[in-house]
C-alpha cells in the first residue's frame, strides 16, 4: 500500500493506530506519581478517610508526547518505505525474467542499472515472486529462484567489451525457462537486428517492459592519419544540442609513469552525431600513446588503442656509394639520418642483413642494380606491408634498370640519361615544385620558395604514370612517384637524397614529405583474412567493459582470419593482439561503425534508469520512538520532583559525560594515526591477511626473522614487522608487502584492488608466495597458483620473466644464483628486463634500468624458512643435516639481497659506467 508516496510492507499494522484514542483516555485517567514529601505533622492525619477523592491529571504535552512514541513505534512497525517502486511489471505475482543487453554501452550508466535492478528485486522479495537473470552478452543457463538469492549475486555482475550478436541471441533463445512469465529488459539503448526474434518470443510470454538510460552513448572511432595529423573520430548515438568533449591520449611519459600526453576537443554540432577533431604531435610523443578515450565516460566503446600505425618506426638506410671521409654533407645518406633520426630507429648494414630485420621503411639512396636473391626478398618484404623508398642519382641515371620494361622494385619506367640544367634535355633555370593534388600524401604541405631543383631522372610516358605521381615540378614532369606491390608501396625520388640534384633536402619540406610517407608505411590498409590466414594471434592487453586494460596472456591465440571482421565476444576480445613482431588492435568501434539509437515498438512500456532510490524508513521511525520514550521518562521524573537536588546533579553528570565520550570516527581516526606513526618510524615490512590464522602467524614471524637478520648484518633496522588488511590500512608507509597465496583466501574488491596498483605504480613491491613448489611449477598447476592468478589479475603487474643471471637480486648484497626458501625453486620471477637491455663490454651484465620490480612471484614458501621465535630459533625444518641449514641460509641471503633491491634499487648496475668514469677521469 502507498500513502503520500510512501509505501509500507506490512499495512496492516496501521490500523493499530486507531487504538490511540482509548490508550489517550487510559493516560489521562491515570494521575501521574506523587511527591513524596517527609511532614512530621501527617500522624495526626491517620485514620481519616476523605469521602471525595479526586485525582490530578497528567499533563496534555506530556500525553501528547506518548502518543507520538506510540505513532512511530507503530509506523515503523509496518515497514515504511519512501519511493517504493510500483511499476507495472511489479504489480503480478507470477515469475518475472530480467534481461540485461550487458554490452559495453551498459558500462557508462552500470550504477544506475545496478541501483535500478536491486530495487526491482527488493520489490520482488517483497511480493514472494521467483525471478531470472539472462545476460546476453554472456548467456548462460538460468533458472527462477527467490529474489533475495538474485540480489546477493549483483556484486558480481558486470558487463561485457562487446555487444550480444546472431550467435549470443541464438543461446538466449535455446536458454530461456520454460511457461510464462514477465519480462524486465534493461536495453543498452543501441540499435541492433538480432534483438527481434527475441523480442517476439518474450512478448508471446507475457509482459515486457523496457528500461534504458536517457543519456547519449558515446563513441570513439579508430584513430587514423590524415595530414600529418592524428584524426580522432567521436560519435553519438542521438543527436541533439550543439556539445563538447575532450579526448585524452593516454600513454607514459618519459620515466614510465602514467600520463596524460595530449587532449583534444571535439565538438558535435547540432543535430550532429559524428565530429573529427586533429591532433598533432611531435613522433617521439606519438610513439608513447597507448590509448585514446573520451574524458569522463567510462566505456569500451569510447576507448580506442592505436597499434603499429603510432608506434616509432625502423627505417633501414643503404647507399649505392661509399661515403667520402671527411665530406659528410655529401654523404647520399647525411640528409635522410638527419630527417629520420627524431622520428625513426635507423638501421644501415648490408640489405640482405636489414631485411630479416623486417623494417618498416628500406631507404635506397642511388642504388641501382641489385641482385636476384636480393630482389626476391625485397618483393617478399614488400607483400608484408613494407615501404621500399627509393632516391635517384648518377648510378641510377646511368644505368639501364627500367627502361624497357618496368623494373618490379621500381613505380615507373625511367629515360636514359636525365634532365639537368645544361644537360641534354636541359632548362634555362633550376625548377620549383607545383602545389600538390588533393590525392597526394603531400597534401596540405607549404612549399618554401627556395625549393628548386637542378636535376632529375625523367619518367617515360606511360597510361599509368599519371595516376602514380604524388609530387611534380611546375612543368609538370614528376618529382615522386609511387605504386603499390601486394600490401607495400614503393616510392621514388627522381632526385638524390642529398644537395646536389636539388635544394629539397635542405628544407624543412623534406622532413615533412619523409614523415608523410613513413606515416603511410604504418596506415597501410588492414590485411584481409586471406592474408592473415594460418597465422595465430596472441591477446597481449584486452579491455573490459569499462575501458581498463588487462592482461590477455593467458587467453587462447585468435585465428588470423578471425582477426579482420569476426564479431567480437568471449573468443575475440577488443584489445592488443600480437603475432611475432606484429601488433594489431581490435577495438569495439570499427571506422565506419554508427551509433543508432533503439526504436521499441509501440505497445513496449520504456522507462527510463532515473527513479528514485527506495529508502526504507523503519529504522529511522523506530529510533525516533526510543528518543520520544527517552523524553518521556525525563519528563515523568522531572514532574514527580525526583530531578531536583544531589538527583539532578548526578543525572546532569552522567549527561555531560556521554555527551564528552569521543565518537567512533574521532577513535577510528586516532587509531589510523597511531598506525601511521608506527608503520613509518622506522622502516617495517608486512604481510597481507589471509584469513589462515597458522598461515598469518607463519608470515609474521617469517617478516620477524628477516628483520632480525638484517639488523645483525646490514646498517638495515627493520621494526617489528605488522599484518596489513587491503581493505582498510594505508599500503604507502611499506617498502615491502609479503603475500602468502591459500586457494580460499577472499578476493579483494575493487577499492583494495585500486589501492594496490596505485602502491605498486608508486615504488612498492609485492612478494606474492604460491608455496607450493614441492609439488608445482609457477602457473595454473596447483590450486595456489590458479588462485594466484585470479587474485593478480586485476593488477598493473608488467611482463614477467625468470630472474636472468645478470638480474641485480644476484648481487645486491651476496653473490647468489639460486633464490631457496623452505623449498627449493629457481622459478622465480621478476619484472622482464627492458628488450634494448645491452651487455657492456667488460661488464658481466647488461645496463638495465634503475625500477625496482614491483612483483616477485615464487613458491618457495620463504616466510617459513625466515620464520623465528623471539629467542631466534628456527620455527620450521629445512631438508636435513648440514644441507638444510645451508639451504635456510642461503634463504636468508635472498631476503637480505631483496630488502637491498627494494630500498637501492638497481644501483648495483651502475658499474656499467665505470669504464666511462675512468677515461673522463683520466683526461
Amino acid at each position: 500500500m502507498t500513502l503520500f508516496g510512501i509505501g509500507f510492507a506490512t499495512p496492516w499494522l496501521l490500523l493499530t493506530l486507531l487504538a490511540l484514542p482509548i490508550l489517550w483516555l487510559i493516560l489521562r485517567a491515570v494521575p501521574p506519581a506523587p511527591i513524596r514529601r517527609m511532614f512530621p505533622g501527617v500522624v495526626l492525619l491517620l485514620g481519616l478517610k476523605d469521602d471525595d477523592q479526586v485525582s490530578d491529571r497528567t499533563p496534555w504535552w506530556l500525553l501528547l508526547l506518548r502518543m507520538l512514541a506510540v505513532a512511530a513505534l507503530i509506523i515503523g512497525l509496518a515497514g515504511p518505505i519512501l519511493n517504493p517502486q510500483t511499476d507495472d511489471i511489479t504489480a503480478n505475482d507470477g515469475p518475472l525474467l530480467v534481461v540485461m543487453d550487458g554490452s559495453w554501452a551498459s558500462a557508462a550508466s552500470w550504477r544506475a542499472r545496478t541501483q535500478a535492478l536491486d530495487g526491482l528485486l527488493a520489490q520482488a522479495a517483497r511480493d514472494d515472486r521467483r525471478v531470472a537473470l539472462l545476460k546476453l552478452s554472456t548467456p548462460e543457463p538460468t533458472s527462477f529462484q527467490t529474489a533475495d538469492d538474485l540480489r546477493a549475486r549483483l556484486v558480481g555482475l558486470s558487463p561485457e567489451p562487446w555487444e550480444p550478436g546472431e550467435a549470443q541471441i541464438t543461446r538466449a533463445l535455446e536458454l530461456l525457462p520454460e511457461g510464462d512469465f514477465d519480462t524486465y529488459w534493461m536495453s543498452d539503448g543501441l540499435e541492433r537486428d538480432s534483438r527481434a526474434p527475441l523480442l517476439t518470443t518474450l512478448q508471446d510470454r507475457g509482459t515486457v517492459t523496457v528500461f534504458q538510460a536517457g543519456q547519449s552513448i558515446l563513441g570513439l572511432a579508430p584513430a587514423r592519419f590524415e595530414d600529418g595529423n592524428i584524426v580522432l573520430t567521436a560519435l553519438r548515438a542521438r543527436s541533439g544540442s550543439d556539445r563538447e568533449v575532450t579526448i585524452l591520449a593516454q600513454g607514459r611519459d618519459p620515466a614510465g609513469n602514467p600520463a596524460v600526453l595530449a587532449r583534444a576537443t571535439a565538438t558535435f554540432d547540432a543535430n550532429a552525431t559524428a565530429t573529427e577533431t586533429a591532433l598533432s604531435l611531435p613522433s617521439e610523443l606519438r610513439a608513447r600513446i597507448t590509448r585514446f578515450e573520451i574524458e569522463g565516460n567510462r566505456s569500451a566503446g569510447a576507448t580506442t588503442l592505436p597499434d603499429d600505425s603510432l608506434r616509432r618506426r625502423e627505417v633501414a638506410l643503404m647507399a649505392g656509394r661509399e661515403d667520402r671521409e671527411g665530406l659528410q654533407l655529401l654523404s647520399p645518406l647525411h640528409y635522410l639520418e638527419k630527417a629520420l633520426e627524431p622520428s625513426a630507429d635507423l638501421l644501415s648494414g648490408a640489405l640482405m642483413d636489414m631485411i630479416p630485420a623486417n623494417p618498416d621503411v628500406i631507404a635506397l639512396a642511388d642504388v641501382a642494380t641489385m641482385g636476384a636473391a636480393e630482389e626476391d626478398a625485397l618483393l617478399d618484404w614488400l607483400d608484408g606491408g613494407g615501404i621500399l623508398l627509393r632516391f635517384a642519382g648518377q648510378r641510377l641515371a646511368a644505368s639501364d634498370i627500367s627502361r624497357e620494361t618496368e623494373d618490379p622494385l621500381m613505380p615507373v619506367r625511367l629515360r636514359a640519361g636525365g634532365r639537368s640544367v645544361g644537360g641534354a634535355m636541359s632548362w634555362g633555370e633550376p625548377k620549383s615544385l607545383a602545389e600538390f593534388s588533393e590525392d597526394s600524401p603531400f597534401y596540405g604541405l607549404s612549399i618554401p620558395p627556395d625549393v628548386t631543383v637542378t636535376a632529375q631522372v625523367m619518367a617515360q610516358p606511360d597510361p599509368a604514370l599519371a595516376e602514380r605521381v604524388i609530387a611534380q615540378l611546375t612543368d609538370g614532369t614528376p618529382l615522386v612517384t609511387r605504386k603499390a606491390v601486394g600490401q607495400g608501396q614503393i616510392i621514388l625520388f627522381h632526385v638524390t637524397a642529398n644537395a646536389e640534384w636539388s635544394s629539397l633536402p635542405l628544407s624543412g619540406l623534406f622532413v615533412q614529405m619523409l614523415e608523410r610517407l613513413a606515416i603511410a608505411a604504418g596506415s597501410a590498409s588492414q590485411p584481409s583474412a586471406e592474408d592473415l590466414a594460418g597465422t595465430i594471434w596472441q591477446p597481449n592487453m584486452v579491455l573490459d567493459a569499462f575501458g581498463s586494460l588487462n592482461d590477455g596472456s593467458t587467453l587462447p591465440g585468435v585465428p588470423g582470419e578471425n582477426m579482420v571482421d569476426a564479431d567480437l565476444g568471449p573468443d575475440l576480445r577488443p584489445g592488443l593482439y600480437q603475432s611475432q613482431d606484429r601488433t594489431m588492435a581490435r577495438n569495439v568501434l570499427s571506422s565506419d561503425t554508427t551509433l543508432t539509437p533503439v526504436t521499441w515498438p509501440s505497445d513496449i512500456t520504456v522507462e527510463g534508469l532515473t527513479q528514485s532510490e527506495e529508502t526504507p524508513l523503519a529504522g529511522w521511525l523506530l529510533a525516533l520512538a526510543i528518543a520520544l520514550l527517552l523524553a518521556d521518562i525525563i519528563a515523568s521524573l522531572f514532574l514527580s520532583g525526583r530531578l531536583s537536588g544531589p538527583r539532578a546533579t548526578t543525572a546532569a553528570g552522567m549527561v555531560f559525560a556521554l555527551l564528552l565520550m569521543p565518537t567512533a570516527p574521532a577513535q577510528a581516526q586516532s587509531t589510523e594515526d597511531q598506525f601511521a606513526l608506527a608503520a613509518t618510524a622506522e622502516v617495517t615490512f608486512a604481510h597481507v591477511i589471509t584469513g589462515d590464522t597458522t598461515l598469518d602467524r607463519t608470515a609474521q614471524a617469517g617478516l620477524l626473522g628477516l628483520s632480525e637478520t638484517l639488523f645483525f648484518r646490514t646498517s638495515v633496522e627493520p621494526a617489528a614487522p605488522v599484518a596489513v588488511n587491503l581493505e582498510t590500512d594505508e599500503l604507502a608507509f611499506f617498502p615491502f608487502l609479503y603475500w602468502p597465496i591459500t586457494p580460499d583466501q577472499p578476493t579483494p574488491s575493487a577499492e583494495a584492488y585500486a589501492k594496490l596498483n596505485t602502491y605498486l605504480r608508486s615504488g612498492g613491491m609485492i612478494m606474492f608466495d604460491t608455496r607450493d613448489a614441492d609439488i608445482a611449477r609457477f602457473g595454473t598447476g596447483s590450486p595456489n597458483g590458479r588462485k594466484l592468478q585470479q587474485l593478480a589479475a586485476p593488477l598493473d603487474i608488467p611482463p614477467l620473466e625468470p630472474v636472468p643471471e645478470d638480474h641485480v637480486l644476484t648481487r645486491t648484497f651476496y653473490l647468489l644464483q639460486d633464490f631457496p626458501g623452505r623449498h627449493n625453486s629457481r622459478d622465480v620471477w621478476v619484472e622482464a628486463a627492458p628488450p634494448d637491455a645491452e651487455l657492456v663490454e667488460g661488464m658481466p651484465f647488461r645496463n638495465l634500468n634503475d625500477n625496482v620490480t614491483p612483483v616477485i612471484i615464487g613458491g618457495n614458501d620463504w616466510a617459513s624458512a625466515w620464520a623465528m621465535d623471539e629467542r631466534g630459533n628456527a620455527l620450521f625444518p629445512i631438508g636435513r643435516g648440514y644441507s638444510g641449514e645451508r639451504q635456510r641460509e642461503i634463504a636468508y641471503r635472498f631476503g637480505v639481497n631483496l630488502v637491498m633491491h627494494v630500498l637501492t634499487g638497481n644501483y648495483k648496475s651502475d658499474q656499467v659506467h665505470v669504464p666511462a668514469l675512468l677515461d673522463r677521469l683520466g683526461n
